[in-house]
Order: C-alpha cells, then structure tokens, then sequence
C-alpha cells in the first residue's frame, strides 16, 4: 500500500476512536468533585480536625482542648442543671485567686497568709458572710485536731493569727471567703514538723460528746439532710446563735479532703443541707455555742458504708 493510502487510513481510524470517547463521555458525565483544600491541622490518625472539633470531626465541649481535655482557661466549677457541685477546697488557686501561707510552718506564733487577686495583688476587701470577712479551717490530714478560726487582717492585706498544733502532721488549711461576687474556699498543705502518728477515723455513731454535752444527729446524710440535738444533763439545751445562726457545720470527705458546701436550712434550730457529691467516709464537725463558749461535736458519716 502506498504511503499517501497509510496515512489516510491511520487518520481516519483515529477519528472513529475520539468519536467513541466523546459518546462515553456524555454518557458518564464530568467530574465535578471540588479539589480538596489543604487542612489546617490534621489529628493522629491523618483526618483534617477543624477549629473547635476534635480530630475524629466530634465537636470539642466548650472550654476544652481538640482531646477533650478541660482548658487552662476553664475555670466552671461549678454545676450543670441538675449535678451537684464541686466539692471545695481540693485548690490553691480558683477564679485568679491564690491562696498563698507567708508561714510555712506549723505551729506558729503568727501564722501569715495573703489572698492575691487575679492582677497578683493581695486581697483587701472582703463581703462579710456568716459573721466574717474570712473562716479558716485548721485539720490534720488524717481528719484529727480541727480548728475553725477567724484571723485579723492588716491593711496591706496580710492575714495573721497564732495557730497552735501540738501534734506532728501534715495539716491542711482552708480559707472560706467572699469577695468581689466571688465565693471561694481554697486549700493549701502546711507541715508540722516531727513524729507523724495517724489517728484511725472512729467508727460512725449518732451520739457525739464534748465538755459534757450530748450531741445527737439525725437524718440521711447521703441525702444531705441533718438535724442536731444538744442536751446537758438529760435536758435539751437552745444553743445561742453563732456566726449568724445556731451552729456552723464543716464536712470533708476522708482521702482528700474535699470541702463540703453546706448550708443551714432553719437559722433557728441545727438543721443542715450539705451537697454530698460522691459516695464515701465524712467527717463532719459541728461548732456551737453555749454560756458564751464554743464546742465543736465530731461524727463520721459513711455514705457508702465502706469504714470498717
């Protein structure tokens, strides 16, 4: 075959090719998939995560990392509709506020501590609640030798008072407080040097004593419900009123510490609510006052009945 015959034969054979791919063509329809853009940040397992999503496309909770984790800047401590509240007192710091000992021993003449704002500065300015612009609750890791007392502040907003603790220990401090629509209770760890011997809880009883008065409760403390009675000699006694009401109740779970937020339901009598948030051994101190002294009565409550 002649050359001028090849090509036109070669030419028109790829003629009839493209005519078929164009006809599959339409039929199949283009690609109108959008190129995709490189993401900004890609998880551990090579999927795109998005701002405010977790790595596997979940959104992220408000106030929490890509992992779920809680952010540095979250301060909600408080509850959700329906939960209870964070116990207390398990931080130094909360809100900005920094519970800061200027002492750091135990016992002391002249126990000194500050409260510093979020700006650094130390507190000056407190809303009195419960008689007080500040409660500090003394007690030994093990739940022994509670103080509850109320130091004086100096103007450049240092904090002082003797503390006296005549037993080797780790003690930790709480300090209750109000101040600019804030209500806090921070806790910090002082050491009393020496022979450090722990004190067993004692068992849960309904019946406490203390400089002759009999001190009785009742109700369901995993509910958080409480009432207490005072007698004297057989006869029941009507405690005077302290700290704006007839007794102060303190509650802190075995382990660590938590502080309990409890609150008088009847400022007339010694009822009490405290927001129990978990199962497990309490001890609960009961301050009072008659005939012008304080007494403090002491219960263990087991809510999960795991103290043998």
């Amino acid at each position: 075959m002649r050359t001028p015959v090849k090509l036109a034969a070669y030419a028109t054979g790829l003629i009839a090719i493209f005519g078929v791919s164009a006809g599959a063509g339409a039929v199949i329809g283009p690609d109108n998939t959008p190129q995709a853009t490189n993401p900004t940040h890609v998880g551990a397992h090579g999927e795109p995560a998005s701002n405010g999503s977790m790595a596997h496309g979940e959104p992220a909770p408000t106030g929490s990392t890509a992992h779920g984790e809680p952010s540095a800047t979250s301060h909600d401590n408080g509850a959700h509709p329906g939960e209870q509240p964070d116990p207390a007192g398990l931080q130094s710091i909360q809100d900005g506020y920094r519970f800061v000992p200027l002492t750091t021993e135990l016992p002391s003449n002249d126990f000194r501590f500050q409260i510093l704002d979020p700006a650094g500065a130390p507190v000056t300015t407190y809303t009195r609640a419960h008689d007080k612009d500040l409660h500090l609750i003394v007690v030994r890791r093990d739940l022994s030798h509670y103080q509850h007392v109320h130091p004086t502040l100096s103007p450049d907003g240092t904090w002082h008072i003797p503390l006296k603790t005549n037993n080797p220990g780790q003690y930790r401090l709480f300090a209750d407080f109000q101040t600019a629509g804030h209500e806090l209770t921070l806790g910090v760890d002082v050491p009393a040097p020496g022979d450090y011997r722990p004190i067993e809880l004692p068992h849960p009883e309904q019946t406490a004593e203390v400089a002759g008065y009999q001190v009785t409760m009742t109700g369901d403390f995993a509910e958080g419900d409480l009432t207490f009675k005072v007698t004297r000699d057989g006869e029941q006694i009507t405690t005077e009123p302290y700290l704006g009401a007839r007794g102060h109740l303190v509650a802190l779970r075995q382990g660590d510490l938590a502080y309990l937020h409890v609150h008088p339901t009847d400022p007339e009598s010694l009822a009490f609510h405290a927001e129990v948030p978990s199962a497990g051994v309490y001890r609960l101190y009961l301050d009072f006052q008659h005939d012008g002294k304080v007494h403090t009565a002491e219960f263990t409550a087991d809510t999960g009945h795991t103290h043998k």
